[in-house]
């Protein structure tokens, strides 16, 4: 389980992409955080007042989830299409054919806050491969 904190200027907007679009479960609030639940690892979107930019590319952050079944990204992919939330990338396959293969996709939440959801088809790509000198779209 991970701990990641990101920055957001609106609160009720948050909870209408992460709990209503994205599935997450809500945990404590106060005026100026939210603590979520994404697939059982915690996030804290803090309130901010300074200014969010959009970032030019998917580099040099973002985050997200690796899922260990192609059912389970699949669903997720399924409910941000219904929920109808903004992708920054369209699902595509990465590396096809190689042992780096993977299933991926990135939303844009509305703080320009980049996440990025994949599944690998060969689970030693997660950590290891590490003769493949490939890592993104560089």
């Amino acid at each position: 389980m991970f701990h990641l904190a990101f920055p957001v200027s609106n609160l009720p907007e948050t909870k209408q992409f992460y709990v209503e679009g994205l599935g997450c479960v809500p945990g404590r609030e106060t005026p100026g955080c939210l603590i979520l639940n994404l697939h059982g690892n915690q996030i804290v979107a803090h309130l901010t007042q300074q200014p969010l930019a959009p970032q030019g590319s998917i580099y040099p952050r973002h985050f997200g989830i690796i899922f260990e079944t192609q059912g389970e990204w699949q669903g997720i992919l399924e409910r941000s299409q219904r929920q109808n939330l903004s992708f920054y990338q369209a699902p595509r396959k990465r590396f096809p054919d190689l042992v780096l293969e993977h299933y991926t996709f990135f939303l844009e939440d509305p703080f320009h806050n980049l996440l990025e959801f994949k599944f690998y088809s060969h689970a030693e790509a997660i950590f290891g491969a590490i003769d493949q000198a490939r890592v993104g779209d560089g």
